[in-house]
This record gives structure tokens, C-alpha cells and sequence, in this order.
């Protein structure tokens, strides 16, 4: 029987990259779920880069500053190269204020930056114009 995937908390597969976001409502339980889950998905899908989205967190305590480094460690062990994107100024002032460190967390102002990061190009699609749509 396999287990299930920890609600509110989506991990998507984009090639060998995992993409996955961060929520207000991360409890101590959902926390240890979804660490792992993403851990287990590292090993068993080869993901060499895993996006964590933090735009939607509005608020950052001590337990999930500590679970975001922790994950970025293991995910390194097993690894794959982890980027934290989209974090708020209001997030950013809290850890500062409240002395905590991302220690070894790559960030990126947004999804996109991360990605692009991580070795992601945007290409655009046949229907933008290219060279084929020359002399029609």
C-alpha cells in the first residue's frame, strides 16, 4: 500500500527538476510528511534540482526556517541542488529579525529565476514567430 502524498503540499516533475511550494498551513506533522515525500522523490525519480516556492508564505517561524535548511542539506546529500524562490520582504525581515539563517539555501526573487537557475531556458512556442514563419 503506498502512502499518500501530504495534502495542500503538490511536488510536479518538470524533466529532472522537482517543483514544489510552501503554504501558510505547514504544521509540524505536514512539515515531516513533505520532507519525506520530496526526499523520497529525489532518490527515486533522479531529480538533479528540486524549486521550493515560498511566494504564498506570508509568515516564516524558527521550525520552518529549520525544516527549509534541512531539506536543502538532504536534498544536497542525495544530490540534487535545492533554490528557494519568491520570498516575501516581510519573510526575509522575520528571519533576520529573529536571528535565523538560511545557512547553505540558495534563493531566487521568483519561480521563473529559480528555474532558470537550476539550467531551464524559456523557449517560445512555434506560434511566436521564429525563422519558419518568414516569407508566408
Amino acid at each position: 500500500m503506498s502512502r499518500p502524498r501530504p495534502a495542500g503540499v503538490p511536488i510536479l516533475r518538470l524533466g529532472d527538476v522537482l517543483v514544489t511550494g510552501l503554504l501558510n498551513e505547514l504544521d509540524d506533522r505536514s512539515a515531516v510528511a513533505f520532507t519525506d515525500e520530496l526526499t523520497e522523490r529525489i532518490t527515486s525519480e533522479n531529480a538533479r534540482g528540486v524549486l521550493i516556492d515560498i511566494s504564498r508564505l506570508e509568515i516564516i517561524d524558527s521550525f520552518v526556517a529549520r525544516t527549509l535548511m534541512e531539506l536543502t542539506t538532504m536534498s544536497r546529500l542525495l544530490g540534487a541542488r535545492v533554490i528557494v524562490a519568491g520570498m516575501r520582504p516581510a519573510v526575509a525581515i522575520t528571519l533576520v529579525e529573529l536571528g535565523l539563517q538560511l545557512t547553505g539555501v540558495e534563493t531566487a526573487l521568483n519561480a521563473e529565476q529559480g528555474m532558470t537557475a537550476l539550467g531551464w531556458r524559456r523557449t517560445p512556442a512555434p506560434s511566436e514567430g521564429g525563422p519558419d514563419d518568414a516569407g508566408q
